[in-house]
């Protein structure tokens, strides 16, 4: 089973109770990771029950392939449905999920497997999503107008209301990684205590400084400056953390559209103070300068063909096999090099 859209919520909160093993992958970790623990809880809601609950490394189920269908018949010693956690999931544990899936054991347990980004070819991926007894469910990053429902929501629950440029600069700044939002969430309530609007002033004070708390914006600011050592730095940390290639890509977007937006408003005849004063969320003003610099690298025309690169990697991104980091890497520094060639 393929699952897409609002199909997700809806089996979130209840599975159907016929899918044995359900793949829970994407480039966004946190949101992985989430899903997969909404799950599980339907099932078992103590995850630390150690008789209900088996958890299997990746590594486990590919080098015994019976084991795994060994915990999918086993029985509770308490009773209750029973849950197997597969952790790490990759291409190599595919021959063991085809032979639970032929093997159609009886019972009621549930096996969550977590994984990564998984191409539209990937083996594994193809299993579950055409297995009567599978499902695949993705965790994309999530756009900007995503991001801010999920932020109004999760605000609302700590009794916290952002006003439109708050809101704003949250989802431009916390794209990337649900569990991210959060923890950043969960910190700007302790710092808010009883009060209830937030404003910019007080999410620019606990969430940084104009800057994602994963710097998503440093390769971006360095790319579009033409700075191939600050890009190649930048990249290599955020690679580092698991920062996904597409919230990468997004923030670069971000960036550019801002770029064209002020230089559509020059052109109209719009003064650098009013169009800069009218960008939201506002730019902050240790980048004025650099901004500046910047909009005299990037005509109309040029930054056209930057928003056109940037949308055709995060296509790419989604729709062939290639790797995305080695995608967003070299549409980063294409950008660079356009950047370089009109300093």
């Amino acid at each position: 089973m393929k699952l897409q859209g609002k199909a997700i919520d809806g089996f979130l909160a209840r599975p159907d109770r016929r899918i044995r093993a359900v793949l829970v992958y994407g480039p966004d970790a946190g949101l992985v990771r989430e899903r997969a623990g909404t799950l599980a809880r339907t099932v078992v809601p103590d995850l630390a029950d150690p008789f209900r609950v088996a958890e299997l490394p990746a590594r486990a189920v590919a080098a015994e392939g019976a084991r795994l269908l060994d915990e999918v018949t086993a029985l509770s010693l308490v009773g209750g449905r029973r849950l197997i956690r597969v952790r790490d999931g990759d291409e190599t544990i595919t021959p063991a999920c085809a032979a639970l899936f032929a093997a159609a054991p009886p019972g009621d347990s549930l096996v969550v497997v977590e994984a990564g980004d998984l191409g539209a070819r990937s083996r594994l991926r193809v299993l579950f999503e055409t297995a009567a007894l599978g499902a695949a469910l993705p965790c994309y990053v999530e756009d900007e107008s995503a991001l801010r429902r999920v932020i109004t929501d999760l605000s609302s629950d700590h009794g916290l209301v952002p006003d439109a440029d708050a809101l704003a600069f949250l989802a431009a700044n916390l794209i990337g990684d649900r569990l991210v939002v959060k923890g950043e969430l969960e910190k700007l309530a302790l710092y808010m205590g009883s009060e209830r609007r937030v404003g910019l002033e007080q999410v620019q004070a606990v969430i940084g400084d104009g800057a994602s708390l994963l710097s998503l914006d440093d390769p971006v600011w360095a790319a579009a400056g033409g700075d191939f050592a600050a890009l190649d730095k930048a990249l290599a940390r955020l690679y580092g953390e698991s920062v996904a290639p597409v919230a990468i890509l997004r923030a670069a977007q971000r960036h550019f559209q801002r770029l064209h937006w002020v230089q559509a408003e020059l052109a109209a005849g719009t003064s650098v103070e009013g169009a800069l004063s009218a960008l939201k969320p506002p730019l902050f003003f240790k980048l004025r300068n650099t901004f500046l610099a910047q909009l005299r690298q990037w005509p109309l025309p040029a930054l056209r063909q930057a928003l056109e690169r940037l949308t055709d990697a995060e296509i790419e991104c989604k729709q062939t096999n290639m790797p995305d980091e080695t995608l967003c890497a070299r549409t980063l520094l294409q950008l660079a090099a356009l950047a370089r060639s009109r300093r």
